[in-house]
């Protein structure tokens, strides 16, 4: 009998053997110590499992080709006892003496130094095989000669030592003691507490394309020559840390598991998340200084860290999610099974190194219900809410919607707004492009962003949004909280948001108020500026009669799902019942689109179109000259151009010189200055480096200078004259922006190099 208690685990289809090692008499470790092989052997026979785990303070894990490895040795010491190798018939001989020995000598092999030392064993035998065969040519008896090498070839059939034979072409000799089985089995280590498991072996000829840093964690990009995805591979700290670390980590979590301090429902999760951690920081000190463990002050406050993210936080998921590089995080049903993908911002959809299990996913979604206040069981097989400290929208299914088990889906959010010039930089558009929108923006043309899932239509909406002036006041409304308002906010916006009623039906609380009615107490919340996140249903109608009666003054935007104007025009009047006289109230279809150049794997987002929407059609738009494509995008060239011509058929232009006594070529003068201005950023940003330059944080007071510079020349001279605007807007620009930037981006060098010189005095 074994001398640990066992449990067999089914994870994602996989059967793991899990060992409770504390207390162990010996080492828990097969590669180390004989005792403990030999246990863990005869309880693989018991339980064919698929991984093995031994579990002490932290947890040692045996993959599926070592665990493979440890079943066909078993197995193959079952077969010998069925075979009963050792039996007298076997041996070759009726010499007493002669049995003895060779009884002794098998039994020794086929199960002694089988189950604690196979290599050993398979040397021993080899050596045997030898001198019996030296005995055989003198005696012409074979019998014994046939035993052993019937034990040779089933011996030589193992993985294992077919990988030692690998080995040992490579090193010529054998390593002392037990060392080989260091190579054979590379245990991969991890705390008890961390349920998901992360492997670390990368295929071979994998190109490392990127590498950088999020939280205390490390992740490579690997680009693999047969795949057409990228490898995603994350190095969390706690994977790589001391016994000592892992022992003061598992008995940290243990002293604080049961402490529920009072007062923290009225707590930031941010202030929770630092309060714990210097609860977790002092627990830590004295348990290392009990211990005597040395640990330096850094030391302390990364371990108190990782405590706290499989405490108070969201564990591996919570690490995924800090990566603000990625957009998408997939975790497909069965859990446990398959890792997890991501969709990179650079280098689209990867697969991790991360498997999470249903073991971490029943305490997160535990989590999950508790913070939405939503159901999530059999009758309500869909949760979805949003975790505003991650900035990420959650969406989890599961039986029976999903047959397979839950499975996850996370969105994250931009920390701050995508921007024009930012679009610019990244190609999604050219800088006329940029000003015609900022143009349209500031016209207050009522503006609908259309594009399938993942062209950017939220990303663009909010570019937008930064082009409206600071001294209007926003009403936000969105059934997922994407459009960063309180970022918004401390640009000095005026901005409202309102939550609605999720649009997945089987989510909704009697709490929360459905979009068409919190669309109609918008519409009395005064006069603003009115952004719906995404128009989706019945909201639509309300909409649509405010703003045909004219009860919203000023710009309204929202994003919808379509392919062009067509679409969008199809679905609001034929799927969402909106007639076609309160459709024409849109002004502006902006169309946002993923290009894969060429049949190219990877997809670039793209501005496609900018169409009017005209006034004087009744039935079918497109058939009665209804669309009046603005600009249109060369896939060819890469590039939008402006369609000039079209200006004839629009109405939207005259009746914006109308009103502001203007010609329309005034308008196109101050579209081509928008343009500038964005493209001077751009231009700006390159020239020194300064990428923070193109966010919101300094596009938006730039923005807000150049119409105040424009305002001060209508005052004074009673008209703009752009040149000399340009001029004195790009020395503002160049006085005060991008000479912080470039003066701090040096001292940020400066501290760089002199961090360096200490480390290397050090060394």
């Amino acid at each position: 009998m074994a001398a640990h208690d066992y449990t067999v685990k089914q994870e994602g289809g996989k059967r793991y053997l899990i060992i409770d090692c504390r207390g162990c008499p010996y080492g828990s470790s097969i590669a180390d110590f004989p005792a403990c092989m030999r246990e863990v052997l005869e309880l693989v026979a018991k339980t064919s499992p698929d991984l093995v785990v031994l579990s002490d303070v932290y947890e040692k894990i045996y993959n599926e080709n070592q665990t493979r490895m440890l079943r066909q040795i078993a197995e193959l010491a079952d077969l010998f006892r069925r075979e009963r190798v050792w039996a007298p018939s076997r041996l070759g001989t009726d010499d007493p003496n002669l049995l003895s020995s060779r009884h002794d000598l098998v039994v020794m092999i086929a199960q002694d130094l089988l189950l604690s030392d196979p290599v050993n064993a398979y040397l021993t035998l080899v050596q045997a095989v030898k001198r019996e065969k030296e005995r055989a040519k003198a005696t012409k008896d074979t019998e014994f000669l046939k035993t052993l090498l019937f034990m040779l070839s089933k011996f030589e059939s193992l993985d294992l030592i077919k990988r030692l034979k690998a080995i040992l072409l490579k090193l010529k000799k054998l390593p002392p003691g037990r060392q080989i089985y260091h190579t054979l089995f590379e245990v991969q280590i991890k705390p008890a507490f961390v349920s998901s498991t992360v492997f670390f072996h990368t295929p071979a000829n994998i190109e490392l394309v990127d590498q950088y840093k999020v939280k205390d964690a490390t992740v490579n990009i690997y680009k693999h020559p047969e795949k057409i995805q990228y490898l995603y591979y994350l190095n969390p700290p706690e994977y790589n840390l001391t016994p000592e670390k892992y022992f003061l980590l598992t008995k940290t979590r243990e002293v604080v598991a049961s402490y529920k301090p009072e007062g923290l429902e009225f707590m930031s999760p941010v202030d929770v998340r630092k309060y714990f951690e210097r609860i977790y920081e002092s627990t830590i000190t004295d348990l290392a200084e009990k211990n005597n463990i040395q640990l330096t002050g850094a030391e302390k406050e990364e371990l108190a860290r990782i405590v706290t993210r499989y405490t108070v936080g969201y564990g591996m998921m919570e690490l995924l999610l800090s990566d603000r590089r990625l957009t998408d995080v997939y975790m497909d049903a069965p859990l446990g099974e398959k890792p997890v993908y991501v969709v990179h911002s650079d280098y689209g959809t990867c697969q991790t190194n991360v498997v999470f299990t249903e073991e971490e996913a029943k305490g997160i979604i535990s989590r999950f219900r508790a913070q939405s206040g939503r159901p999530f069981d059999e009758a309500h097989p869909v949760l979805d809410l949003d975790l505003h400290e991650l900035q990420t929208r959650v969406a989890v299914i599961g039986p029976p919607l999903s047959p397979d088990g839950t499975a996850f889906a996370l969105r994250l959010h931009k920390q701050t707004p995508w921007t024009l010039p930012q679009f610019i930089d990244v190609k999604m558009m050219n800088s006329f492009s940029a000003g015609l929108l900022s143009f349209l923006v500031d016209a207050q043309a009522s503006t609908l962003v259309c594009g399938s899932r993942g062209a950017g239509k939220t990303s663009l909406l909010m570019s937008l949004m930064l082009e409206i002036l600071p001294s209007l006041r926003i009403i936000v409304q969105e059934d997922t909280l994407e459009i960063p308002v309180p970022f918004m906010k401390k640009l000095g916006y005026n901005i409202q948001r309102l939550k609605t009623q999720s649009a997945i039906a089987v989510s909704r609380t009697s709490a929360e108020v459905p979009p068409e009615e919190a669309l109609r107490t918008a519409l009395r919340l005064g006069d603003s500026v009115l952004i719906i996140g995404e128009v989706r249903s019945k909201e639509a109608k309300v909409l649509y009669e405010a703003m045909r009666v004219g009860a919203v003054g000023n710009v309204v935007m929202g994003t919808i799902h379509g392919e062009n104007a067509y679409s969008v025009w199809d679905r609001i009047v034929n799927d969402l019942g909106v007639p076609n006289t309160s459709f024409k109230a849109t002004d502006v279809v902006v169309t946002a689109a993923p290009i894969r150049f060429k049949g190219s794997l990877k997809r670039h987002r793209r501005l496609i179109e900018v169409t009017e929407i005209g006034k004087h059609w009744y039935e079918d738009p497109e058939k009665e000259g209804g669309f009046v494509k603005l600009l249109d995008y060369d896939t060819e060239k890469d590039t939008q151009f402006f369609m000039e011509e079209n200006l004839k058929k629009s109405e939207l232009f005259p009746k914006i010189a109308k009103m502001r006594g203007l010609k329309v070529k005034d308008l196109i003068d101050d579209i081509n200055a928008r343009a500038f201005t964005k493209q001077f950023l751009v231009n700006m940003k390159n020239k020194y480096n300064i990428p923070e330059l193109l966010e919101a944080k300094y596009t938006v007071p730039a923005n807000d200078k150049w119409m105040l510079v424009l305002e001060s020349q209508r005052e004074e001279l009673g008209r703009v004259d752009y040149e000399s605007a340009k001029k004195e807007w790009q020395k503002w620009v160049l006085d005060t922006q991008v000479r912080e930037l470039v003066e701090r981006r040096r001292k940020i060098e400066q501290a760089k190099k002199k961090i360096a010189a200490r480390k290397a005095r050090k060394k």
